[in-house]
């Protein structure tokens, strides 16, 4: 009964609030041109993308999507776009629990196919902690973060009391690619898409691992998009750049930054056989779950034909599919 741990989704239910009540928390919902899909601007200066046609489809049409893939339940998550982080800090943490209601109330109605991982006000580390303990309550299965906030890494924000209420609360933390600045190296031939997002990712990591997060809350269940980003590939580069580097620029590591990799989950969104082999090997086969990204262009929209294009054995398939999600996302079942 595959599992699909890496999707978004955008409920009617918060559109619906934002154009009620958006406006109060300084998020505004933008309509587009002809039948598109409207965007959201929020009024300390960042204007979301419209959202994608697959972010708010029906649920009908999902599901059908679903079915023709083989995959059971599909874990769903916000779009790490429109966190807002830049809103005022009570309007921030409104605007957190108006994504977790809509989006769990969604869920709650369709529980069957689909589960939630919520989304927290991480520039308030305590507030970020009592939302954890809030959404766990009306049902969500773990907790999606963005790689950095307004442009600041991850693991170099103070989120100390955040990371310890997720560890002993044992919710797995899905870290996803977010560009809340623009990247003008970037805006041409899709290598936001390609490049920008999976680069991301690699700098929360290494931020992470750097400043001692693991060390500090070993226990975490770090959830990495995209196989990883690039860390699995530059390991080797991290240790040698790390042992070489001057005693205060390496951070405060308990050990070299690859020895973290089987600590740490990666979903199988890598679109090609090799480099999923790869990871597999680099980290071991218990570290690997199913991911699509469904919603976005670069989702994979046949993830189970990845899976057995890659060689794995009917075990190794179920392990990635099924068992490792079920373990990793421990309340999927509650």
């Amino acid at each position: 009964m595959p599992i699909d741990v890496h999707a978004h989704y955008v409920p009617p239910q918060l559109i619906a609030a934002v154009a009620a009540r958006g406006a109060k928390l300084g998020v505004r919902l933008v309509p587009s041109p002809g039948n598109a899909p409207p965007a959201l601007h929020f009024d300390y200066g960042f204007k979301a993308r419209p959202f994608f046609p697959r972010l708010v489809e029906p649920v009908a049409q999902r599901v059908a999507w679903l079915d023709e893939q083989g995959i059971d339940v599909q874990v769903v998550g916000t779009w790490a776009d429109i966190f807002g982080y830049g809103l005022p800090t009570d309007a921030c943490i409104a605007w957190h629990q108006m994504l977790n209601d809509t989006l769990g109330e969604w869920c709650s109605e369709n529980k069957g196919r689909f589960a939630w991982i919520g989304s927290v006000p991480l520039t308030d580390a305590e507030a970020a902690a009592r939302e954890l303990d809030r959404i766990v309550g009306i049902g969500a299965c773990g907790i999606i973060v963005s790689a950095n906030v307004e442009n600041t890494n991850l693991g170099e924000l103070p989120l100390d009391p955040f990371w310890r209420k997720v560890e002993s609360l044992d919710l797995p933390v899905l870290i996803h690619p977010a560009m809340f600045v623009a990247a003008p190296r970037a805006a041409k031939f899709g290598l936001a898409q390609i490049v920008q997002y999976t680069y991301d990712t690699t700098l929360a990591v290494g931020s992470l691992l750097m400043t001692g997060v693991l060390d500090r809350f070993p226990r975490l269940k770090l959830v990495l998009s995209h196989g990883g980003g690039t860390f699995p590939y530059l390991a080797g580069r991290f240790d040698v750049v790390h042992e070489r580097m001057e005693r205060p620029a390496k951070g405060s590591a308990a050990k070299i930054p690859s020895a973290y990799a089987p600590q740490m989950i990666y979903d199988s969104i890598l679109h090609a056989p090799k480099p999923l082999r790869f990871l597999i090997d680099a980290v071991g086969l218990a570290n690997v779950v199913l991911g699509t990204d469904y919603s976005f262009p670069p989702a994979d929209m046949e993830p189970l034909a990845l899976l057995r294009a890659a060689g794995l054995s009917a075990a190794e398939i179920r392990a990635v599919a099924d068992d490792n999600p079920r373990r990793v996302f421990g309340r999927l079942g509650r």
